[in-house]
């Protein structure tokens, strides 16, 4: 793989390719489309700047992924034209996760479904115009079309409404780790991890490796208290991994994080080639429905 030069504005930092080899189909379950011709949601927090499908795909070309998941981010609320219109621009190759709320129709959510969408996210944790009483239900509306239910939540409310996430109709997706606190010497002793080890347990939940930045106190490169939480989820579920750049990285703060860094990471947490080759391609097409025939 060559070296491109780096993403035009403030979307990613560094200019050189992943040191871990990047198998074909691999797949970012975890990106988001920024585009200011869509109208943003008046109680948005987050309002970053463009991020177009053409400046992801030169960040894409860089780290070698060739599927994605286009997220439709807490800014537009329940818009979802932009998320729909870059998935029409990506083809085939790409998945989206729709954000929706009780309102909407069966026949909105067939349209969607026939357009790539394969989920609905509750941003919980960012001002989300959706709120955590509507999950059971859409849950159980979405059900028959094969989507699952993809949540951001914090720890206190993942601990608040566990029964009701251990029993949901459709899979269960958590964003970023779970967002597990990482303050502590050994994050698997929170009660938030606890929650999702339960979850686990039932076999219908995924967790998404994404946001490693996300209450990391030790920071890049490494991350590495972020890693020792991957390790443990590989270790409990390999299954059902799936892997996410989290690009434009909206809540980042200080200097885009280097994207190619970010993928290596997953080589630190998963060695092994088959196992994560089994994290970037095989559960993916399971869980976003590339296997569907």
């Amino acid at each position: 793989m060559t070296e491109t030069p780096n993403l035009p504005g403030p979307r990613s930092s560094g200019i050189v390719p992943p040191t871990a080899e990047t198998p074909a189909n691999a797949c970012d379950c975890h990106m988001h489309i920024y585009d200011s011709r869509f109208p943003v949601a008046e109680t948005s927090l987050l309002r970053p700047p463009d991020a177009l499908v053409c400046d992801y795909r030169h960040m894409q070309r860089r780290i070698g992924t060739e599927r994605l998941v286009v997220v439709t981010p807490s800014t537009y609320g329940t818009d979802n034209r932009c998320t729909i219109e870059a998935l029409a621009q990506f083809g085939d190759s790409a998945r989206g996760i729709a954000v929706i709320d009780t309102a909407i129709s069966t026949e909105d959510m067939v349209q969607m479904d026939g357009a790539g969408i394969r989920g609905i996210r509750f941003n919980l944790a960012i001002g989300a115009v959706t709120r955590i009483d509507m999950i059971e239900l859409l849950s159980e509306r979405v059900h028959d079309l094969g989507w699952h239910v993809e949540v951001n939540i914090s720890p206190e409310q993942l601990c608040e409404n566990a029964q009701m996430l251990g029993r949901l109709a459709t899979p269960l997706v958590l964003d970023h780790m779970a967002r597990i606190p990482l303050v502590a010497a050994d994050p698997t002793q929170e009660p938030s991890f606890r929650v999702v080890r339960r979850l686990l347990d039932k076999g219908r939940t995924w967790i998404k490796l994404s946001g490693a930045y996300i209450g990391s106190k030790v920071g890049p490169p490494s991350f590495s208290d972020a890693g020792d939480l991957a390790r443990e989820y590989v270790r409990l579920a390999p299954e059902r991994l799936v892997w996410g750049s989290n690009w434009p990285h909206p809540t980042y703060q200080r200097d885009k994080p280097d994207d190619a860094g970010l993928f290596d990471l997953l080589a630190d947490w998963i060695p092994g080639e088959n196992e994560r080759r089994q994290v970037l391609v095989g559960n993916p097409q399971v869980l976003y429905g590339w296997s569907r025939t």
